[in-house]
């Protein structure tokens, strides 16, 4: 059996619990003033008493009550902790729901090569697109997203998932220091995310490929990869990373400070540039399309393409929805505040 949720109860046969627990924490709180006013209105009649004689006060303070000052205390407690206790969200019964979620499978191949840590953009080609990507999945709405990093081989960071709080765990984890084989290889990358859209359960009809690249590809497999993602109906929405006039790629210590810059066979400094040509043919390649924002985040257009795509079916699950009772707490609390209010601490008659 497996082991019930820590405020998860049966209450009369009835499945129970609290949604929002940590509003209990107000009732210490709410009982405590409630001791102090209940404490100063019990000691009311106490302030006369020090000026005259227990004999005198009817005379010289008519109407002074004991009684009413502490109902006004008590009532303004009980009600506190009533909306509290509702502000926790009390739940008793359940109900069976059907739940279905539509959306589009895509797969986001994200370049993770050292020519990403050029600083032509700010602060970083890589920090860039991962800020990209940090875009994408908070505009999502019910796809399914997978991760793919690649630098001269490629490796999937995280399968297809509708959990976008975890892809972004996967996205802060990618380090072009970790890869073990340097160089760009587009082409495998595309053919791995196809693999991983291949493989997804229940998949969706229409499918997409986001890549973030500078687009140097020096594998050369770019070809054979757009022929198989034409095939299977696979189009690759290309976002462009860089600038196109050339940035020496950086050395950095283990501190992530520059401490030179990558030089070729003859000893010059290697420049990289961004091959928009190159990316762009890859997106028309498979019928998608080429973003770039020197100065933007292109990521909004990318999912305005992407909701215009053809929602499937990609899961439908029973949910057990928890019914709310929380205002038969809130009710009689707010009622117990108002009557507080209406009653007046003393008995005093106009003549």
């Amino acid at each position: 059996m497996s082991a019930m949720h820590p405020w998860r109860f049966i209450f009369l046969g009835y499945q129970a619990g609290l949604g929002q627990p940590r509003y209990l924490l107000l009732c210490p709180l709410v009982l405590l003033l409630g001791a102090l006013s209940l404490r100063i209105a019990l000691g009311r009649r106490r302030w006369p008493l020090r000026l005259v004689s227990d004999r005198l006060l009817p005379r010289l303070a008519p109407g002074v009550s004991v009684l009413r000052p502490a109902l006004k205390a008590t009532g303004y407690t009980v009600g506190l902790l009533l909306i509290a206790f509702s502000l926790a969200q009390p739940q008793c019964g359940s109900h069976s729901q059907l739940t279905k979620r539509r959306g589009i499978d895509l797969v986001v191949a994200l370049d993770a090569s050292k020519s990403m840590f050029a600083r032509d953009v700010q602060p970083n080609r890589l920090e860039r697109a991962k800020l990209e990507l940090l875009t994408l999945l908070d505009e999502l709405k019910g796809d399914r997203v997978g991760l793919v990093v690649f630098a001269g081989d490629a490796f999937i960071q995280c399968p297809l998932t509708s959990d976008y709080a975890a892809a972004k765990m996967f996205l802060r984890a990618v380090d072009p220091e970790q890869m073990q084989q340097g160089g760009t290889n587009i082409g495998g990358a595309l053919l791995l995310a196809k693999e991983v859209l291949d493989g997804a359960d229940r998949g969706a009809k229409d499918r997409v490929i986001v890549l973030l690249s500078d687009g140097e590809d020096l594998q050369g497999e770019v070809k054979d990869a757009t022929g198989a993602l034409r095939d299977a109906e696979i189009r690759v929405y290309a976002v462009g990373i860089g600038s196109e006039a050339g940035e020496p790629i950086p050395i950095l210590n283990k501190k992530g400070e520059v401490v030179g810059y990558k030089k070729g066979p003859d000893g010059e400094t290697v420049l990289t540039r961004l091959d928009r040509q190159g990316l762009a043919a890859v997106a028309e390649e498979t019928d998608g399309e080429f973003f770039y924002q020197p100065k933007g985040v292109a990521m909004s257009e990318v999912v305005s393409r992407i909701d215009q795509l053809q929602k499937s079916e990609l899961e439908s699950r029973v949910t057990v929805m928890y019914d709310e009772r929380f205002q038969y707490f809130a009710g009689p609390g707010f009622a117990l505040l108002l009557a507080g209010m209406a009653l007046r601490l003393s008995r005093r008659r106009t003549a």
